[in-house]
């Protein structure tokens, strides 16, 4: 069917206001896990239990992502990212007023749900509702705050952590989204296809226990929080059903994650040559915050402001986007840049105590910035051969792959890091153990310019301006 088309004013708004709910999706989970310490000595526990917190949450986000895109099918996009705002909002709230670690675990896990419906629906909102030849600037408008949510977490955290209490983490996100919500019942166009496939449930099941498995074991690995047959179990079970979708998907006509999209080659590319830049870059935040903290011996608070540049860059990206796409087209840009993100993260496994900062903030503005440039560029690739009434289909494979990557990629960044430890007989982290992490990711990010050598060169030209 076809979907209303926002203003040209609009066409910067709704980018706008789904970019900030992803900010607070985003900044909330980077800073969480700078609170650890002090929320397990707030809560009498253990810092490695509070863990069992951010991995419900984690677990939510998994299992809810691919069933967002037929929610919003069926009950309408401004209805679910209104309620998914609702949600998270509220059990914010009830986080900050957690008092166990069995309540914050409760209202953690609901805050995933909410989280896992936010991020992808607001991203159909806006490739339903967005022209074409707008949507680059429009994934610009969205991809900046998501980016920025995890640099400007840890500092933030910190801050609020050192001055105020943990309690404020939780408590900032509800003046947001109370905000969010006027703006989406303002701004939001009411989107919604009148045809739609009844819920895919057996695949649902299966996906829910493979992206479980997966999830847990990925998020598990290198931490020493779990025994390691555990985390093989888990990995083992995910995969296995996992298999077990996949038999199922070739044969249902409407699954609830359609494999037949892989047939687009800029699909394809999108979310395979993505899904490896992802696994990589991603992990480099939490090897940034080992290196400056562990080895370096920074505050939490003065690693997130070396950060910041991240985060300057990110912003730089806002205004390069375009003329860098009109003058190369998506698959020079994206091998270019992943040339480029490869050697900057291979680039930060030579820092050392000695390193000078200005060094090391100049290619943290780099990094930040080819980070934002790939991001931008992978998400909008997703959609440039697909129909508007595809995109909830598109977006909900996107969200969940690009989940799996980012679990999986942090899990093997600590993964290498835990070997370099035993290999060197060590029992505290050193630059050179983080060292073989940044190697390993800036190996992946690198690897990711196979999936994309065989795009046309033209491919995406409509996106792109050309």
């Amino acid at each position: 069917m076809d979907q209303p088309q926002v203003s040209s004013r609009n066409a910067v708004i709704v980018p706008l206001i789904v970019g900030a709910a992803q900010f607070m999706h985003q900044f909330d989970a980077a800073a969480i896990a700078n609170a650890l310490p002090s929320m397990a000595q707030s809560l009498n526990t253990a810092a490695v239990s509070l863990n069992l917190a951010i991995t419900c949450y984690l677990l939510a986000l998994a299992v809810f992502v691919p069933v967002s895109g037929w929610m919003a099918d069926r009950y309408g996009a401004k209805k679910i990212f209104t309620t998914a705002i609702v949600t998270f909002a509220f059990s914010s709230a009830m986080c900050g007023l957690s008092h166990s670690l069995f309540e914050i675990v409760v209202w953690r896990t609901i805050q995933g749900m909410g989280g896992a419906m936010m991020t992808p629906v607001g991203r159909v909102i806006v490739a339903k509702s967005v022209p074409k030849f707008q949507l680059v600037q429009a994934m610009n408008y969205i991809t900046i705050p998501a980016v920025l949510g995890p640099v400007l977490g840890p500092p933030v955290g910190g801050f609020v952590v050192t001055y105020f209490s943990w309690h404020w983490i939780f408590f900032i996100n509800v003046p947001i989204a109370i905000a969010g919500i006027f703006l989406v019942r303002a701004f939001i166009p009411d989107i919604r296809e009148e045809q739609v496939a009844p819920l895919d449930l057996r695949g649902f099941v299966l996906l829910t226990i493979a992206l479980a498995g997966l999830v847990f074991g990925f998020s598990a690995m290198g931490r020493g929080v779990l025994p390691v047959t555990a985390i093989i179990a888990a990995i083992a079970t995910g995969t296995v059903f996992a298999g077990f979708y996949l038999s199922h998907a070739r044969v249902k006509a409407d699954p609830i994650i359609d494999l037949r999209l892989l047939h687009s080659p800029t699909f394809r590319a999108s979310i395979v040559g993505g899904s490896l830049f992802y696994a990589g870059t991603v992990s480099s935040i939490f090897l940034l915050a080992l290196l400056l903290q562990i080895a370096f011996g920074r505050s939490a608070f003065q690693a997130g402001l070396v950060s910041l540049a991240s985060a300057a860059g990110a912003v730089a990206m806002r205004f390069s986007l375009r003329p860098i796409l009109r003058r190369t087209g998506f698959k020079r840009m994206l091998i270019g840049n992943a040339c480029v993100t490869g050697a900057f993260l291979i680039g930060c496994g030579f820092f050392s105590p000695a390193t000078p900062l200005a060094v090391i903030l100049v290619l943290l503005f780099i990094g930040g910035f080819s980070r934002s440039v790939q991001f931008t560029g992978a998400q909008t690739l997703a959609y440039a051969d697909m129909p508007p009434s595809l995109a909830s289909r598109v977006t909900s494979f996107s969200a969940m792959v690009q989940q799996l990557s980012q679990s999986f990629g942090v899990g093997l960044a600590a993964l290498v890091v835990d070997i370099s430890l035993i290999l060197h007989e060590r029992t505290t982290i050193t630059s050179a153990d983080i060292s073989f992490g940044y190697f390993t990711i800036g190996t992946l990010a690198l690897a990711s310019i196979l999936l994309f050598l065989p795009l046309h060169r033209n491919a995406a030209a409509e996106l792109s301006e050309r």
